[in-house]
């Protein structure tokens, strides 16, 4: 009987997380698009057009399809425009100090970074707006406005000024700790209700983003300088960036998603 029960419960979690990773999946499609199209774009040459002109297109004509098709609302939109700026401004100042590079030619460039770069953060607040509604997630014990600003704040601006001054990356590390300490994410899969601590869901998207910006410096999204002769692994010090950028992200979506279902009420 005992293994009998094992066996159904086994069962039953192999087919949660099936349904979970499917979900996780269909919130994953403007980012699978992203990296479809940088493969797509590496190994066979389009016409009329340099490459980064070409991805900034296809990402316009995706992002004009899922609102069409009603994949994301025009509240959502709003969200990801928002990321995108970010993301644009982010890429401009970090490919200025010699992080990165974007080598090949397009049209559509600014101070050296093209567009469609922006579209890659957007794709991050996609992937959260689209599993925020699949998954039905609710926030628990979720910091003050007061909390949450401040802190997304001094987090997108350490990107900027450690270039100038010291990096407090791991002191933002513990204040997220300390804010987010009874936080949890209470999520639903197949009708069955779970929960998980705020900050472990942070670790686990930056963890599979660095994973994603290894697939996408491969394809030649764009360079790291030690990635100019050949590509190589990017390092696991991203890590804790993705994880930064991750939690920016959440928290920017998170506020915007309170402060609508407020004016609903």
């Amino acid at each position: 009987m005992q293994k009998e029960n094992l066996k159904i419960k086994f069962t039953k979690g192999i087919k949660q997380l099936i349904h979970f990773g499917w979900e996780q999946a269909l919130s994953c499609l403007f980012p699978v698009v992203v990296f479809a199209s940088l493969a797509l774009t590496q190994f066979i040459p389009f016409p009329f057009l340099p490459r980064y002109d070409w991805l900034l297109l296809i990402f316009l004509i995706m992002q004009w399809w899922m609102v069409r098709a009603g994949l994301e609302t025009r509240d959502e939109l709003k969200v990801i425009t928002l990321f995108h700026l970010i993301g644009l401004a982010l890429e401009i100042f970090k490919v200025n100090m010699g992080s990165w590079s974007y080598p090949e030619d397009g049209y559509v460039k600014i101070l050296g970074v093209p567009l469609y770069s922006g579209f890659m953060y957007a794709s991050v607040a996609s992937y959260l707006c689209q599993a925020w509604r699949r998954l039905k997630i609710e926030l628990i014990m979720w910091p003050s406005f007061f909390k949450v600003v401040p802190l997304a704040t001094a987090i997108y601006l350490n990107f900027f000024i450690h270039h100038f001054w010291i990096d407090i990356r791991w002191w933002l590390f513990g204040l997220v700790i300390i804010v987010f300490w009874q936080s949890k994410v209470r999520y639903e899969v197949n009708g069955i209700l779970y929960r998980m601590p705020l900050a472990f869901s942070f670790v686990l998207i930056g963890f599979f983003i660095w994973i994603a910006e290894n697939i996408a410096t491969f394809f030649g999204a764009w360079k790291y300088p030690n990635q100019t002769a050949s590509w190589s692994l990017v390092g696991l010090g991203k890590v804790s960036s993705w994880i930064l950028l991750v939690i920016v992200s959440f928290l920017i979506v998170a506020t915007l998603k309170l402060v609508k279902g407020k004016q609903a009420t």
